[in-house]
């Protein structure tokens, strides 16, 4: 795959980030995933579990700013997306996982009902549908994302393959 290939496909992720469509990434876009998941699951923002997805949606953010973000304006462009991710994610798609890790540790224990570190992939669907996928996209999805058949999805599942999508190695 060429360069200009591996970019134009790293473009199409921004438009995950960017949830409320206004062209660029905040910190708003961050706070506006973590509200939704929690609305999603009828969990408070003060609880514990809302409180740490907060806590993970800034490190989230702060980690991909320090990534991307490359003139400190505190929003990051599709062209500063698709640099950051070109130039310090491409050989290192451990370094994005790491980043988001926080964050999807704690969407993952807001959807975990029955608190065994694992969601089922129906709720793995309602947690993609929260953040922005469509139904279709969000069901195949989850059910890739279960890699083990076991009908739930665990941490070291979703981190990799979130890697694995927002790197798109070539």
């Amino acid at each position: 795959m060429v360069s200009s290939e591996y970019e134009r496909r790293i473009a199409a992720r921004f438009a995950t980030f960017d949830q409320d469509g206004n062209g660029y990434i905040d910190r708003a876009d961050f706070n506006v995933a973590a509200k939704s998941l929690l609305a999603e699951f009828g969990t408070a923002a003060r609880s514990d579990k809302g409180q740490s997805l907060y806590i993970g949606a800034e490190a989230f953010w702060q980690g991909m700013a320090g990534i991307a973000d490359r003139d400190g304006d505190q929003r990051i462009t599709r062209e500063e997306f698709v640099n950051g991710a070109v130039k310090r994610l491409r050989d290192n798609p451990e370094r994005f996982a790491e980043i988001a890790r926080p964050f999807l540790h704690a969407a993952l224990a807001v959807a975990d009902a029955d608190a065994d570190g694992r969601a089922t992939v129906e709720d793995t669907v309602r947690v993609l549908k929260a953040l922005g996928a469509s139904e279709e996209a969000a069901r195949t999805a989850a059910a890739a994302l279960d890699t083990d058949a076991d009908g739930k999805v665990a941490e070291t599942e979703i981190v990799t393959a979130f890697a694995r999508y927002f790197t798109v190695p070539e």
